[in-house]
């Protein structure tokens, strides 16, 4: 189990916002945070602190000014350490391999696999011909509805029909090298960790797994060592102080 650190860019800018508020037909997102540093700033600070593994996400949607905006300060920050950072956020076949060569050691995908409410297998083997499986990771944010768990796509806003099960996540995990779990319902709330999701997580064993969402105290750390028997990484965002929260990051880079 270990600290994944985190950069969201949207419009050009570092980021937190509100899980699930990111709709396009509003015209506007809500914001927990905004930086007044780059995503450069970001990166030398996790190279200082001996931080690997940790994802930078596009929030714009690909082909618009704001998504290039977002695309040049991943580009800065992914030239401080190559190879340390992952990135998210409009890969396609397309442009997976040029990530890679920006300094990504993994690109991440979410709305590419899981188009028109369902996965397109042939697309994730579109991807592993482009980067290879060892560099791939698949983004499973998930959103409940009724008693189940479901994949989102497109800024989490649409459902597909899987539910995420550990026998899901067990077939998957043989298509990409990790996954980067979003729990939406609770994501950049500060409200406290998703206990059921993570149990779901913690079977799935033989699946490298990244949690996201809700984190605001060490008690919800400890949590989920204890729910994932210290197998599920985490990500914390808003409730950093660092993007405005009250949680000291030097203190998590320490927290064993």
């Amino acid at each position: 189990m270990r600290f994944r650190p985190c950069i969201d860019i949207h419009a050009g800018a570092v980021k937190q916002i509100v899980g699930g508020s990111m709709d396009e037909t509003a015209g506007q997102v809500s914001e927990n945070f905004v930086s007044e540093l780059n995503a450069e700033d970001y990166a030398k600070m996790y190279a200082k602190d001996g931080l690997r593994g940790g994802h930078i996400i596009l929030l714009d949607k690909k082909g618009t000014d704001m998504y290039n905006a977002d695309l040049e300060q991943a580009r800065q920050a992914l030239r401080v350490v190559p190879g340390s950072m992952q990135i998210g956020g409009g890969v396609d076949p397309t442009n997976a391999e040029e990530f890679l060569d920006m300094g990504a050691s993994h690109v991440i995908v979410t709305s590419y696999v899981f188009s028109d409410g369902q996965i397109h297998y042939d697309r994730i083997d579109e991807l592993k011909f482009e980067v290879g499986k060892s560099h791939l990771v698949l983004d499973l944010s998930v959103r409940k509805r009724d008693d189940d768990y479901y994949v989102v796509t497109d800024r989490w806003q649409k459902f597909t029909k899987h539910k995420l099960t550990k026998e899901f996540i067990s077939d998957l995990s043989y298509q990409c090298d990790e996954f980067l779990i979003h729990a939406v319902d609770v994501e950049g709330k500060q409200s406290g960790v998703d206990e059921e999701l993570l149990s779901i997580l913690s079977d799935a064993k033989n699946a490298i797994i990244t949690y996201a969402g809700g984190i605001h105290s060490f008690e919800d750390i400890d949590l989920i060592r204890d729910i994932g028997n210290g197998r599920i990484d985490y990500t914390i965002g808003s409730s950093l102080d660092i993007f405005g929260g009250d949680l000291a990051y030097s203190d998590i880079v320490k927290y064993k």
